[in-house]
């Protein structure tokens, strides 16, 4: 009996805890929604070439994906707080799979923006840092940020994965066939959302990774576009909200905001070529992914507000030097600038995240979308003002200056969120959060 006993109360601590497999599945969907962001890039030519669509037509389908990207994360939140993870991921990859192949049949520029943009910019907005935000919250109590950081990678890792095989497809095969093997692969990984992913640890009958209590699944949330409103609402009559939104829309401007962008024309001026220019890009992604793994084990260490603090402050004396380091080839000073530069890119957000869950408790992943909207925004304006300052002053030093001072900003403000002890709750109204001081 005693042998028994024993063998039945170690035997589960030694399997890998359901929360991994979890996680590997939400860094699938990941991944997939993240290669879906390079396309657009390859496609423009093409298009161009086979149908004389003008250029600023076809990149509107890009703008609208990213704009819905970045409004759909905190309605997808709520939406999955109130009918599951699952029914929710599993639509967004099949949203993201009709729209593409429904591009390899389209002949008008609208259908391009309808298909690329609407559907695949709502699909992908569902598969955003919010749904990573949730599914940490909800399945891990210890090393929550190391998860959302090495989730936060999987966008990154997508692009890297599958931009070189998609470049090298549209140049010997056209752009139809990788667009519709992207469609394939998201078909594949919703069927294994449906096989493997869970909502809660209730429903497999287990613990959060590290809890000390069984958790039982919370009832559905009601209303979901509805709660996604009213959190933003009571977010915004406090402080931290504003201050992490700033933060993050700085965050924003000073990486894919400017460097998806303006990257290959800002190494045009410096006679770099394209293929080096892209190589270099690619290095940074590299980096990002890596960064996003120790920002997490730092975040679940120290203080976010400190590791935020130093990240923007790096990235600050980064693209202060850009303008000193730039030249025609890839030089040492170059790579050491991307290293740099790509290892506290993504580093953010797992600090990010893990403010808004302990300033917002329960609303944090719905919160944490909206600051992620302001993200969004924050990289629209920047690829915008940054070539109109490129044509203003005929070169981008001003731009990098600019940016510069941006995260400095962003660092000294870091400090400033106030957190409490605990995380919060609405107050007895209902119409907003206790006061953070």
């Amino acid at each position: 009996m005693a042998s028994s006993t024993s063998t039945s109360t170690t035997t589960p601590s030694s399997r890998i805890h359901r929360a991994w497999l979890m996680a590997a599945v939400a860094g699938a969907a990941i991944v997939t929604a993240g290669a879906f962001t390079t396309v657009p890039g390859l496609l423009v030519t093409p298009l161009h070439q086979e149908y004389g669509w003008e250029r600023g037509r076809i990149a509107l389908a890009a703008s609208v994906n990213m704009l819905l990207f970045g409004l759909t994360a905190p309605f997808a939140a709520a939406l999955m707080d109130r009918i599951g993870t699952r029914r929710v991921v599993m639509g967004a990859l099949l949203l993201v799979a009709s729209g593409a192949l429904l591009a390899g049949v389209m002949t008008r520029p609208w259908q391009l923006v309808a298909y690329w943009g609407v559907l695949i910019g709502l699909g992908s907005g569902c598969l955003a840092m919010t749904f990573a935000a949730g599914v940490t919250a909800r399945w891990f109590d210890r090393r929550r940020s190391l998860v959302t950081g090495a989730l936060s990678s999987s966008s990154h890792l997508g692009q890297l994965l599958f931009l070189p095989l998609l470049a090298r497809s549209v140049d010997h095969h056209g752009w139809r066939p990788p667009v519709v093997t992207l469609a394939l692969v998201a078909l594949a990984v919703a069927a294994l959302v449906f096989l493997l992913l869970r909502d809660h640890p209730a429903e497999a009958g287990v613990k959060p990774y590290g809890a000390t209590e069984f958790v039982p699944k919370p009832p559905p949330a009601a209303g979901a576009a509805a709660r996604t409103l009213k959190v933003l609402l009571r977010a915004a009559r406090t402080g931290p909200f504003w201050l992490l939104a700033g933060v993050f829309a700085l965050c924003g401007a000073s990486t894919n905001g400017i460097m998806w962008s303006n990257w290959a024309p800002a190494a045009h001026d410096h006679g770099m070529r394209s293929t080096a220019a892209a190589s270099l890009l690619s290095l940074i992604g590299i980096f990002s992914a890596l960064g996003a793994l120790p920002a997490g084990w730092l975040t679940d260490r120290f203080d976010p507000r400190r590791v935020l603090t130093v990240c923007f402050a790096v990235r600050a004396l980064t693209l202060l030097a850009l303008p000193l380091v730039f030249a025609s080839t890839v030089t040492v000073p170059m790579l050491l600038f991307t290293a740099v530069y790509g290892l506290v890119d993504v580093a953010t957000v797992p600090p990010v995240i893990e403010l808004a869950r302990r300033v917002y408790g329960e609303d944090g992943p719905i919160v944490f979308g909206w600051i992620n909207a302001a993200h969004q925004l924050g990289a629209g304006a920047s690829a915008f003002l940054g070539a109109t300052a490129r044509d203003a002053f005929g070169s981008y030093d001003v731009v990098w200056a600019a940016l510069a001072a941006g995260c400095l900003v962003a660092a000294l403000l870091a400090p400033a969120v106030r957190m409490r002890g605990h995380t919060c709750r609405p107050d007895a109204s209902g119409r907003g959060y206790p006061s953070q001081s």
